[in-house]
């Protein structure tokens, strides 16, 4: 059983930084890729960052590049989420999530997902 584990939300300002985390755990687990999706209230889950282990190829939504870094280490499935300058229209609840083959930018690849997790931002 795959069992994937996100953490790190919570409550901040406009302008200020936050870090997600993420760890995707089973016995005989190894993703293809890994990424964060975010949806607000009302809204559909979009996708926001992804990183491709085979290569370190990286994935941003528009609207999140150059204020988000993902990283991650792929030995250990374990993926981050580096979010600054934060604003309202980040508000959302985070899910991480890990794929075993597929786009890393369609949320369709991914089979496994975490709980999520609240990020509010306060303006």
């Amino acid at each position: 059983q795959v069992q994937v584990v996100d953490s790190g939300g919570g409550l901040v300002q406009a302008g200020e930084s936050l870090r997600l985390s993420c760890e995707a755990s089973g016995r005989t687990f190894s993703s293809y890729a890994m990424g964060w999706f975010r949806q607000a209230p009302g809204g559909e889950r979009q996708f926001v960052a992804a990183i491709k282990w085979s290569g370190g190829a990286t994935y941003y939504a528009d609207s999140v590049k150059d204020r988000f870094t993902i990283s991650g280490d792929n030995a250990k499935n374990k993926v981050y989420l580096q979010m600054n300058s934060l604003n309202s229209e980040d508000t959302a609840v985070y899910y991480c999530a890990a794929s075993q083959g597929g786009d890393p930018r369609s949320k369709w690849t991914y089979v496994y997902w975490g709980q999520g997790t609240q990020v509010t931002v306060s303006s």
